[in-house]
């Protein structure tokens, strides 16, 4: 499943096995929305359905949906939402979805609704993953397992999060909005780009060039630059790839852009972090790129730090591969939130 193909569907089965399904988690971005049901005792998911944003008023029409083709009565819900979490009012960064918590939780009858952001989420995803099938090596490093992680992850914003270790198996997921800081060349290229970018943006910040949308930024620009014509109104970030490998020269330079710019910001967020536990990479944009994103070019703009190569050099750097990272973490917080566990992880 790829972040640009039509990978939605409005109906799911019914859970063979219901009984003891009472958490139900979502993981809420810009264009889709992702549930399943879980269980007070594991973060296992089930279920698991895709939802378009587009499609529905807001969470709780998109949850009733859910819940009315799965037959699920959850009594919890733990949601992850691609927006900062602050009071009882949320609002999505890059979708009109607005909604109060509280009114939410009484109209799906919930005893309880907790929001997080997305990344949070993400990041609690990450102290679980541990087999190859769940994740790709992008760097090899054998790093520090008690160090700080951070996660990074292009989809339709930019998100960024930070994982700190509190015990032997307990987690802390730090949000941040890390992906609205400033954006930053690196080469001559990239700064007319981003100059390109200053007007038509008040502020061109790293989710304006990572990113979904951030594809097409960068390929507008390079047109302009280069005089090469308009761009049609309709293009999309899932034309991108396949420009480029028919030939189209801004294409493939807008892919090469994207690498170093996204190595770049995943070296920075090391450094910052202390993140000697590792980067972990995640988002749609890179899983719907495939092969077509450059991982050597990424490489050598994360490794290029100057005088401490060395430092990043000794940080992993994976990418996640499970389907559905955020519903994993949530259901992770959800049961550590259950009475039945307390605060254990």
């Amino acid at each position: 499943m790829t972040a640009f193909a039509s990978d939605t569907t409005e109906t799911t089965p019914r859970p063979e096995h219901d009984h003891g399904l009472t958490g139900l988690v979502a993981d809420i971005g810009g264009t889709h929305a992702r549930f399943a049901l879980t269980t007070p005792d594991d973060a296992r998911i089930r279920a698991v359905a895709t939802f378009e944003v587009d499609r529905h008023r807001d969470l709780a029409a998109a949850t009733g949906a859910y819940l009315e083709v799965t037959g699920a009565h959850p009594t919890t819900m733990m949601v992850a939402v691609a927006t900062p979490v602050i009071g009882d009012r949320v609002r999505l960064t890059n979708h009109k979805w607005s909604f109060s918590i509280d009114e939410t939780r009484r109209r799906l009858d919930l005893e309880s609704l907790d929001v997080i952001n997305d990344f949070v989420a993400q990041a609690a995803a990450v102290a679980s993953l541990h087999g190859d099938d769940d994740h790709e090596t992008l760097h090899e490093a054998h790093g520090e397992p008690d160090a700080p992680r951070v996660v990074i992850g292009p989809g339709t914003g930019l998100g960024v999060a930070g994982l700190l270790r509190l015990g032997a198996d307990r987690w802390l997921p730090v949000a941040t909005e890390g992906g609205h800081r400033d954006a930053a060349a690196s080469t001559e290229r990239e700064w007319r780009v981003i100059t390109e970018l200053g007007r038509h943006f008040d502020h061109v910040s790293c989710e304006r060039l990572l990113s979904g949308p951030g594809l097409v930024h960068i390929y507008r620009a390079l047109h302009t630059l280069d005089d090469a014509g308009d761009v049609p109104t309709s293009m999309s970030p899932r034309e991108i790839a396949p420009a480029a490998q028919a030939g189209d020269r801004h294409a493939a330079e807008t892919l090469e852009i994207f690498a170093g710019q996204l190595g770049a910001v995943a070296g920075d967020l090391a450094l910052s972090w202390g993140a000697r536990g590792g980067v972990w990479l995640t988002g749609g944009v890179i899983a719907g790129l495939g092969d077509a994103f450059d991982r050597e070019i990424f490489r050598q703009r994360y490794l290029a730090k100057g005088r401490f190569h060395d430092y990043v050099a000794a940080i992993p750097v994976r990418r996640v591969r499970h389907p559905h990272a955020g519903l994993l973490g949530a259901a992770r917080l959800l049961m550590q939130t259950s009475p039945r566990h307390g605060d254990h992880t």
